[in-house]
């Protein structure tokens, strides 16, 4: 499809989408699109950045229009996600799309009153968007009636499962109308995932199932091989010297975040860190200021950072690699959106080799290995020495590591 028109979407769907600015449907929207206009339910493969909300919303809100659900103030369609800031991110791309209508869209999560929420839901909503956790607390505080639901639609179901929200899921759809459309979106696909997928949709159409090992071509990967110890002033001197605006460094926990935002801070560098222990409103405001520029670096663990939507963002360090190595697909997914090209910069102690195996068997490719003039390792020092290593790999570094003085550009190429 070359237009949106072309997809029979409701006209105030596309007058709001002229106002976006947006000129043409990305593939996953292109498929996804007539299917759930169909009514058809839908098993959906898309990663980050590829338009996925679209593709769920705006035949959704259509659906709304035409098909003139019989009044009530219960909600009509249902959409989960995982975390506070993916539910609210899609609520406000939502509302944008019904801004010519009526429709009202709601979001709820934790970590903020209920109140406001109990407020809304009481005026009225036709889509609600909601974290497992929130959502199961109004219906237990009957609050909240799900009869009128006729769409249920997961997004980032992987990311749900990983946060351990199946026993909710499996609680929550018991209480759902079987007479109902199911949209099931999910980054990878695991057994987990598909076996939780099929025992919720009827004869799904499976739609641009993405595999397990599927990176944006817009993102140029590359690894530095570094000690733990020079990853703090390695990243301040690569922000400084290259004068990054905009990077998002993901680590794996809350303090490591909190502890390196505080050292960057003494660097000079403005930055912030994201996490789960902060409140709702800390956590708004930082993601604000990274958006506005007044930060240049966010220091974010994974499950906080699902729902940062940026469309530019250049830079994406991994300072620390996931332990799940599908978290890396979806770190190095919040750059190269939209069509944009980014990079994403990996850091890798010798003791974090093993968990860069099990991503370069993910996305079954190695990944460019390059070394930094002024921070290469230190093949000597035991400290960093990995429990799972690559002998031979190391065997290439350590004689490569001598050959320092034939660096250029200020890196030096240890694989090609």
């Amino acid at each position: 499809m070359s237009s949106f028109a072309a997809l029979q979407l409701a006209s105030p769907i596309i007058t709001a989408l002229t106002d976006l600015g947006y000129a043409a449907p990305t593939p996953i929207q292109a498929q996804a699109i007539p299917a759930i206009l169909a009514g058809k339910d839908v098993l959906a493969g898309a990663q980050t950045g590829t338009g996925k909300t679209a593709a769920f919303a705006l035949p959704l809100l259509t659906r709304l229009l035409e098909g003139q659900p019989a009044q009530s103030k219960h909600p009509h369609a249902l959409i989960l996600a995982p975390t506070r800031e993916l539910a609210d991110q899609v609520a406000t791309s939502i509302q944008g799309y019904a801004a010519h209508t009526k429709l009202q869209t709601l979001a709820v999560y934790g970590g903020v009153s209920q109140r406001p929420q109990t407020d809304a839901l009481t005026q009225g909503v036709d889509i609600l968007v909601a974290t497992p956790g929130r959502l199961l607390d109004l219906i237990n505080q009957q609050a909240l009636e799900l009869s009128a639901v006729r769409w249920l639609i997961l997004d980032e179901a992987d990311r749900m499962l990983d946060l351990g929200f199946k026993d909710e899921l499996v609680r929550l759809l018991k209480r759902l109308p079987k007479q109902r459309q199911t949209l099931f979106f999910s980054a990878t696909f695991p057994k987990s995932v598909k076996d939780l997928a099929y025992s919720m949709l009827n004869q799904p159409e499976e739609i641009a199932v993405a595999a397990a090992n599927a990176t944006l071509d817009s993102i140029e990967q590359v690894l530095y091989n570094i000690d733990t110890s020079k990853k703090r002033p390695a990243l301040a001197w690569l922000i400084g010297s290259g004068n990054w605006q905009q990077v998002l460094v993901f680590v794996r926990s809350k303090k490591q975040a909190d502890d390196l935002a505080s050292e960057l801070l003494k660097d000079g560098i403005k930055c912030d860190s994201l996490h789960g222990d902060k409140s709702q409103g800390a956590r708004a405001r930082a993601l604000d200021d990274f958006k506005n520029g007044k930060i240049r670096a966010l220091i974010a663990t994974d499950v906080a950072a699902r729902g940062i939507d940026i469309i530019e963002l250049p830079w994406v360090v991994n300072y620390e690699l996931p332990f799940n190595a599908e978290d890396y697909v979806h770190r190095i997914g919040r750059t190269g959106r939209a069509g944009n090209s980014g990079k994403a910069i990996s850091f890798v102690a010798r003791n974090e080799e093993n968990l860069l195996a099990d991503i370069e068997a993910l996305i079954k490719r190695p990944l460019p290995t390059q070394w930094l003039v002024g921070f290469e390792p230190n093949f000597d020092d035991p400290a960093d020495s990995a429990s799972h290593g690559r002998n031979q790999r190391k065997q290439r570094q350590k004689a490569k590591a001598k050959a320092k003085s034939q660096a250029t550009y200020g890196i030096k190429k240890s694989r090609s």
